[in-house]
């Protein structure tokens, strides 16, 4: 019986926290539900610009442009050839996009598991609000309907 290693298949990266992601979907999966950012470029090792803005697109197309203007973040992960996943001190993630001696770092300023729950918890209020609304509108039906208007 011969053993043909060629049809074993490596299994998937499994990245936690940290790690260098090179596929693009992968790359664009872990950036578009970046909000509110602050971000560093730096060419060489050296601080370009920061600034402070919000991820508005993150795409994959050979032909565009990634940008940042006015506060605005468009992101072409083909503008970079690789993406490292990385925690801060503080234990806080950020996200370092690569091609060759350029770095944008991307800082998230918003958090999704509070974003999450205080979602859940307008949600919540929403909802409860709307109960009222339904009840005073019953009440007021049944008021209605006990009063004739002739």
């Amino acid at each position: 019986m011969s053993y043909d290693q060629s049809s074993k298949r490596l299994p998937a990266p499994c990245i936690i926290d940290t790690g260098i992601v090179v596929n693009k979907l992968d790359m664009r999966r872990l950036l578009i539900d970046l909000r509110h950012v602050s971000y560093l470029h730096f060419i060489e090792g050296n601080l370009q610009s920061q600034g402070e803005g919000y991820v508005l697109e993150v795409f994959s197309d050979p032909q565009r442009s990634t940008m940042i203007a006015n506060h605005a973040l468009y992101l072409n992960v083909d503008s970079f050839d690789y993406l490292e996943l990385k925690v801060s001190p503080e234990g806080e993630s950020y996200f370092d996009l690569i091609q060759d001696h350029r770095r944008l770092r991307l800082i998230p300023l918003t958090n999704l598991l509070q974003e999450h729950s205080s979602a859940n918890l307008n949600a919540a209020d929403l909802e409860a609000v709307v109960d009222q609304v339904l009840s005073a509108k019953w009440d007021l039906q049944i008021d209605d309907e006990g009063e004739d208007i002739f």
